[in-house]
């Protein structure tokens, strides 16, 4: 009898699914997408309604092949890719694959990976949704176009290699703008005062000044200061008025993709793309011991707080039983979505509200548990009845100066037991005092500060900024981010994000030649429509024509008017070898200094950018020797390759241009004549060949070490890295010898 083939994205599932289902279906992977457009061209033909140039993406060959040979076999071939539009994408492509190899092709979706879900979803097939595939389909062209249209223009005017992207260059733009608000900023002085007081009864207490004679404290000067401050010496305090008033603090809504990549980035500093990491693996499954296989939260990129029905009347069983019943609202809390929210699945919460974080704690990686851990809690105290706080607001006065303290107390936690405490959440009590009241300042001290400009983004606060604006979408924030990174426009600095120097000319050669694609507002327009296009509100291809309209002349006097910055830009800098103007110059390895008479002078440097957007020269370290050139005698120093490598060469160059590879003293394991040395691929991959290359071919892409290993004997030990941590380890597949790294005789 036939099986049912179910076709998924990840391997992963694979597992978890199988274990639910009989021996009458058979579950594969499509490893994500199996087609796509082609990476050397266009692949859009714009003269027949932006027909696109599919392919089966490379080393999918055989992915397709054993999904075809299984669709032949099958009665019925179900679509289970992720419940998205990319997910859709996927699906139809699939489809598009098999559909001679089997005639019933259904589409399904699940929002949690359990047996209920997955079983459901199967009693309840559905045809492909052409509307939500319309929808990725045209945000996939538009990409495109901008990306390898634009792109040249850059690589002829800026450099080589470089590249635009729709969202991403509007995002840069955000950054970018961002720091050139902090350069231009101009700070100026204030200086806050505080009262330490005592009234006749405890506890003691801190006012802040509020108001001179009626006006706002406004003190700009040490003088102003200290003037204040022998006027109001010994002069005595007392209470104006207190204010006591209860209100009720409500929960948070559970968690949808992007707040869940902000709490992540501000509690753990978890990168976005780190954070949609985590949650896969916590959405696909995990190893719980007797458990076995366990999907542990559901589906991670959504943007609504929807939660199911079965899954609050699990989450106040809980909830009565562990807090109490008072902790339980009197109705269920519904969450309202933003319009523009896509309510397909729910918001992001545990599959099983009683699989507690304790209970898992031991069997998961830390990063895991944590992320499941916050999971569990906002989703648990979004359940939750409503905190009551009590403030009090005590006002003093002292001669015509006005002065302020606020005091908190939590008369009922609701929600907040089932979260960790911050210090901006404990009780701050305030004595019990009444109007009129004389209290004794026992000090009063000033502090001298200085207005702060803007903060620079960190990657939970350019989430927020994106979605609040409507750029991109929520499923999209982490590879947006993670693209900048890699591009080298932007760099991660104290969690900070902050453009490089080629992140900055891009963005302005972009706003200036393309001011209509670089505006926030037009960027969030395009957001909408093809949300439009997803509900069947718009057809995708006279979204395609409205935007082209404007692109393409937009595109032919951006290829005429671009200027080119190649021959380096000013910085208002002489060079300390000749005298002439320096310019700053984009290299492979990064920006850099050099001198505008080269190649008379060719004076080379670093150099920093301060806070105030000026540039500063970094002195370079004189490299230590490393032996003598055997070609014109001069030391020879380590050397770092545009590629990101490292390679011995002459300290004479350019003069003397003699270079090889930087060894590993590891000898080659294969022909013991050579030895291992540093190389890099033609794409820029970092392994480890024999010298005597071509004569030995023997590679290795792990770092060898030059140290035996201690159970099997091999002459070398390798060092891995993952995410997470680096081993050493021995490379003898037979033999698993492991250690930390920092433990190797490096």
């Amino acid at each position: 009898m036939a099986k049912d083939l179910i076709i998924v994205e990840s391997p992963a599932k694979v597992k978890t699914i199988g274990k639910f289902l009989g021996s009458g279906y058979e579950v594969q992977a499509s490893v994500g997408h199996v087609r796509d457009l082609p990476k050397q061209k266009l692949g859009v033909d714009e003269e027949h309604d932006f027909a696109p140039q599919y392919e089966v993406v490379k080393n999918k060959q055989q992915v397709v092949k054993s999904l075809r040979q299984a669709a032949s076999n099958a009665q019925t071939v179900y679509l289970a890719p992720d419940p998205d539009r990319e997910g859709e994408a996927i699906a139809w492509h699939v489809a598009q694959l098999l559909k001679d190899c089997c005639q019933n092709i259904k589409r399904i979706q699940f929002n949690e990976i359990t047996a209920r879900a997955v079983k459901n979803a199967l009693e309840h097939p559905r045809e492909l949704n052409q509307n939500l595939f319309n929808a990725q389909q045209a945000r996939r062209i538009l990409d495109r176009l901008v990306g390898y249209k634009i792109s040249p223009l850059l690589w002829k005017t800026v450099k080589r290699g470089i590249s635009a992207g729709r969202v991403q260059s509007v995002t840069l733009r955000l950054i970018v703008d961002r720091e050139k608000e902090r350069e231009a900023f101009k700070s100026e002085e204030y200086w806050v005062f505080k009262a330490f007081l005592e009234g006749a009864t405890p506890p003691p207490f801190v006012v802040l000044l509020q108001k001179i004679a009626g006006k706002k404290a406004v003190i700009s000067s040490q003088k102003a200061a200290e003037d204040l401050a022998t006027r109001l010496e010994k002069l005595p305090f007392s209470v104006q008025k207190v204010e006591k008033k209860q209100r009720k603090r409500q929960p948070q809504p559970p968690f949808i993709t992007s707040t869940l990549q902000q709490a992540a980035n501000q509690r753990f500093s978890y990168s976005s793309k780190r954070t949609m990491s985590i949650a896969q693996k916590l959405y696909e499954g995990i190893e719980l011991g007797d458990r076995g296989l366990t999907a542990l939260i559901t589906y991670m990129r959504t943007d609504s707080t929807r939660v199911a029905s079965e899954a609050q009347d699990s989450c106040r069983e809980l909830i009565a039983s562990r807090f109490g019943k008072e902790f339980l609202p009197e109705k269920k809390r519904i969450y309202k979505a933003k319009q523009s929210a896509q309510d397909a699945h729910e918001a992001i919460r545990p599959v099983d509200v009683n699989l507690t974080p304790d209970m898992v704690r031991a069997l998961l990686p830390s990063d895991e548990y944590n992320l499941y851990n916050l999971i569990w809690m906002r989703f648990v105290a979004s359940q939750m009845a409503s905190a009551t706080v009590e403030d009090t607001i005590i006002l003093t006065e002292c001669a015509d100066t006005l002065w302020r303290a606020h005091g908190e107390r939590i008369l009922f936690p609701g929600f907040l037991a089932a979260m960790p405490h911050s210090s901006s959440e404990e009780n701050v009590d305030l004595p019990l005092l009444e109007a009129g009241q004389q209290l004794l300042c026992r000090e009063m001290p000033k502090e001298q500060k200085f207005t702060q400009p803007p903060s620079r983004y960190s990657e939970a606060s350019l989430v927020k900024e994106l979605e609040e604006k409507g750029i991109g979408r929520p499923s999209t924030y982490a590879s947006i981010i993670s693209t900048l990174i890699e591009r080298d426009y932007i760099v991660l600095k104290d969690r900070h994000l902050i453009p490089t120097d080629l992140g900055r000319i891009v963005s302005s050669q972009l706003v200036e030649n393309f001011p209509h694609l670089m505006d926030v507002g037009f960027t969030a327009q395009m957001e909408e429509n093809l949300d439009t296009v997803a509900e069947g509100g718009k057809d995708w291809l006279e979204l395609m024509r409205q935007f082209t309209g404007d692109f393409n002349p937009t595109l032919a006097a951006a290829s005429k008017n671009m200027k080119s910055v190649k021959q380096g830009l000013p910085c208002n800098l002489t060079c300390p070898a000749c005298g002439k103007d320096l310019l700053i110059k984009f290299g492979k390895a990064g920006a850099f200094l050099a001198c505008s008479s080269y190649p008379e002078c060719n004076f080379t440097s670093d150099f920093i950018r301060k806070d105030d957007g000026s540039i500063e020269i970094v002195e370079r370290v004189k490299p230590e020797a490393v032996g003598e050139c055997p070609e014109c005698g001069s030391d020879l120093v380590i050397k770092k390759a545009r590629s990101g490598g490292q390679f011995i060469g002459c300290s004479g160059f350019p003069k003397c241009t003699y270079t090889r590879p930087l060894p590993t003293g590891v000898s080659c394991p294969e022909c013991g004549q050579g030895e291992l040395v540093e190389r890099r691929s033609k794409r820029g991959k970092l392994f480890y060949s024999c010298s005597t290359y071509p004569k030995c071919t023997f590679a290795i892409w792990d770092r060898p070490i030059a140290e035996a290993c201690p159970q099997c004997g091999s002459p070398y030990l390798v060092e891995k890295k993952s995410k997470n941590k680096t081993i050493i380890k021995c490379p003898n597949a037979q033999c698993h010898f492991v250690k930390e790294s920092d433990e190797a005789s490096l």
